[in-house]
């Protein structure tokens, strides 16, 4: 997989993405992650990116022509281009899984107080936000989402296993879980998990996950 990340502050991306498992997954070569400065594309002298909405209003507006140009650029016959935005679809993990099946993925951050909207109408496939809340500029939410989809890919994840148990994968949180000593401070780890009775573990892991969806996020319940 390549993923191309259009921005403005390309240089914030390469600590996030030369660490941990992301790291070793780019080191592997499984996947190909990209920075592409935005300012790249610009052709005055300073390398101008905004301008002031029509109508007037506050802030500025990320110009329409740097964008066309730096996707007409990176482009290929099998690109899907995303704007990171709070305006977007809710990020999902089941998106993660759609776009970890993808050979290319494009992410133009958004800045200032958005883009243009041609850009939305003639250029983007998918816009999609990561919560309910502003962010400064879209980059953070293209480190999150890159991350997400990447660790999908096969062979970043030490175990298969550990993509499909876990929050999200069914529906549900994730099951509590715990590790050694068996007790620790008089807290203790729950019988069940230390009888070896595969079957009852996984019944267990499961109603303590419907707990937990219930009690801390209902709406997934619905």
């Amino acid at each position: 997989m390549q993923i191309d990340i259009i921005t403005l502050f390309p240089e914030i991306f390469f600590g996030p993405f030369a660490e941990s498992i992301i790291g070793r997954a780019v080191k592997q070569g499984i996947v190909d992650i990209r920075t592409v400065d935005l300012r790249k594309y610009t052709h005055d002298n300073r390398k101008t990116v905004d301008d002031k909405p029509y109508g007037g209003g506050p802030g500025m507006l990320m110009k329409l022509e740097p964008l066309f140009e730096a996707v007409d650029d990176l482009r290929r016959e099998d690109t899907i281009v995303i704007l990171t935005s709070p305006q977007g679809e809710p990020f999902k993990q089941r998106i993660a899984g759609e776009l970890s099946q993808l050979k290319h993925i494009i992410f133009i951050c958004g800045h200032y107080e958005g883009v243009d909207q041609r850009v939305r109408d003639g250029l983007i496939d998918r816009e999609l936000s990561i919560g309910d809340y502003v962010l400064t500029s879209g980059n953070l939410a293209a480190m999150v989402m890159t991350d997400a989809i990447v660790r999908l890919l096969p062979g970043v994840l030490g175990s298969p296993e550990s993509e499909i148990d876990e929050s999200f994968s069914d529906g549900l949180l994730e099951y509590p879980q715990y590790t050694r000593p068996p007790v620790f401070r008089g807290m203790k780890v729950p019988e069940i998990l230390l009888s070896g009775n595969h079957a009852a573990i996984d019944k267990w892991r499961h109603e303590q996950a419907v707990i937990k969806t219930k009690s801390v996020r209902p709406d997934l319940m619905v």
